[in-house]
């Protein structure tokens, strides 16, 4: 099914009073015709008061419209042009608001309450006052983690879609994550970014849009205009802002410039982003400026609406009278205008861009005609909805059970169904990928020997079976070495500490001193006992030798001398 862009309006009467009765609808129209596709009847929404999810994961998108004067919330499916559902709320709602997902539903009260409903089981989970005053817009982030609420009292809040959740907070008062005060006067609009720094716009009757960056909470620019912002448009890329007012005239403010030195004059090359400097910083629009009337769109009737194509390229403008213009960006050219005849009068408040539904009703496009065996009634379900609580249950919210529709498996082994969704993955599929990531790259020869991938893989698993066999004889082989080197270490470590536990022990010499006096006492007698050993052996020598009769007399004689040489050593 190829692709193609759509334009969702939705008419009702006028805020401002034109004088204009009558049932408004919701329409589909084709973006480069202007053709009307569908029409969804018995709904006249007020300004913010219409969301859409769109046909994804193989299941219905659904469309939602909150009436004005009764609290009655119309739901719609993109498979028939009758009411799929009639929801009652439990008051009127001002404003009406679908996270990205299709998972929550918020509404907000001209009493300045929120409500925060389940699509799928229609679980009230919570009711906050949030602000004093009626509640204008609500706009979930991209991510769908927080939900911005801005009221005629001049006040922006943030809240936590956790702690809105949360079950164990549910008999205490929400608080919101910040709030932003800024303004002083009614907010209409507020805006938010596609990308992951969460940049806010708001716009508010008191002639000023400011921008907000959701991480730091902080106030990044104030621009100023001629007359009080209605409606906001921001570019996906966050490179410009469309801002319309009632008087017709549609701003086109660029979020980046080029650089300029002190005198003005404009730098070659570098862009920078306008503004940034925070509260102090504001940025003013004047019509009277040329290059501020390059920028300006005047389109000649109060605009009600505005958005921007999926491609960026055109913008979408509906005004209080019932037109939409298609208006080229890069040029401001008006492209095309389209209106219903019998919803002359009536104001567009709503106006959108999105893919064309593969289930919108009168345009299915199975690709599957009844001579290739195809069923005409094989379009994907509708999502799941039923009726929204009016009163907090808290049985159910701790019990609940959510309705979840599985996708469709198709085992036609097509890529694609007639949908365009892609089948779902099958075991064999997934192991055919895991081994396309996981086989070892193939020699020049085995791969020019054929270049088909299924070919190359069946031709290879012989070899990559008997690689494998090597590797494990290689890793036990490793294994039985290690083993015997750790045998081999052991023993010869056992032997180094036995041979070192074996031999004695040498004792150290004592440490040199001075000597005790009893070490004193004891070498000076055995040296007084050692002298008289010595005179007694001299003398048995010496008689000896008078005995044998062979010594001279002078030797005789001074032997006599020596042995009466006594060394008599007294105590001091």
């Amino acid at each position: 099914m190829s692709l193609h862009e759509v334009v969702l309006c939705a008419s009702g009467e006028s805020e401002s009073g034109n004088g204009a009765h009558g049932a408004g609808c919701i329409t589909l129209h084709d973006i480069v015709t202007g053709s009307p596709l569908a029409s969804f009847k018995q709904s006249s929404p007020g300004v913010h008061c219409t969301a859409a999810v769109e046909t994804r994961g193989a299941l219905g998108g659904l469309l939602l419209a909150a009436q004005p004067d009764k609290p009655i919330l119309n739901v719609y499916s993109f498979q028939k042009d009758q009411l799929h559902l009639r929801v009652i709320l439990p008051e009127k709602l001002s404003c009406v608001a679908l996270d990205h997902q299709g998972t929550y539903c918020a509404g907000g009260t001209h009493a300045g309450r929120i409500y925060l409903w389940e699509i799928a089981s229609g679980i009230l989970f919570n009711s906050v006052e949030a602000h004093y005053r009626r509640i204008n817009v609500l706009r979930f982030t991209r991510d769908g983690v927080s939900l911005i609420s801005a009221s005629e009292d001049s006040g922006v809040s943030v809240w936590s879609i956790s702690r809105l959740l949360d079950i164990d907070t549910q008999h205490e008062a929400p608080t919101p994550i910040c709030t932003f005060t800024d303004h002083t006067l009614p907010v209409t609009d507020v805006i938010c970014g596609s990308l992951s720094s969460t940049r806010i716009l708001t716009a508010s009757m008191d002639n000023s849009c400011k921008l907000w960056d959701l991480t730091t909470r902080m106030l990044l620019t104030t621009f100023l205009f001629p007359h009080p912002i209605t409606v906001l448009a921001l570019d996906p890329s966050e490179r410009v802002f469309f801002a319309a007012s009632k008087d017709g005239s549609i701003h086109q403010v660029n979020l980046f410039r080029r650089r300029k030195d002190k005198l003005g004059h404009r730098l070659v090359g570098g862009m920078e982003a306008v503004g940034g400097a925070g509260a102090g910083d504001a940025e003013r629009i004047e019509k009277e400026e040329e290059a501020e009337k390059e920028r300006l769109i005047s389109v000649g009737q109060p605009v009600t609406s505005l958005a921007i194509s999926l491609t960026s390229s055109t913008l979408i403008v509906g005004t209080s009278t019932g037109q939409v213009n298609l208006y080229d960006i890069a040029s401001h050219q008006l492209l095309r205008t389209f209106i219903q005849p019998q919803q002359s009068g009536l104001a567009i408040t709503h106006v959108g861009s999105m893919l064309k539904p593969a289930d919108l009703i009168g345009h299915i496009r199975l690709n599957d005609s009844p001579a290739a065996g195809g069923d005409k009634d094989s379009a994907p379900p509708i999502r799941p909805i039923t009726a929204f609580q009016r009163v907090r249950d808290m049985k159910v919210h701790a019990n609940h059970e959510v309705t979840m529709m599985l996708p469709i498996q198709y085992s036609n082994g097509d890529d694609k169904n007639h949908f365009g969704i892609p089948p779902v993955p099958t075991p064999e599929s997934i192991a055919a990928d895991h081994r396309y990531f996981v086989q070892p790259p193939m020699s020049s020869t085995s791969s020019a020997a054929g270049t088909n991938g299924s070919a190359n893989i069946s031709a290879s698993a012989p070899a990559l079976q008997s690689r494998v066999a090597e590797l494990e004889a290689e890793v036990a082989q490793l294994r039985s070495q290690l083993g015997e080197a750790k045998g081999i270490n052991d023993a010869m470590w056992d032997a180094v500490v036995n041979k070192v536990m074996s031999q004695p022990q040498v004792q150290p010499p004592p440490a040199a001193g001075p000597p005790s006096e009893a070490a004193r006492e004891d070498e000076e007698m055995a040296n007084v006992s050692g002298g008289a050993l010595r005179t007694g052996a001299e003398g048995e020598a010496e008689e000896a030798g008078g005995l044998q009769g062979g010594g001279d007399e002078d030797q005789g004689r001074k032997a006599r001398k020596k042995s009466k040489k006594v060394t008599i050593v007294t105590r001091s």
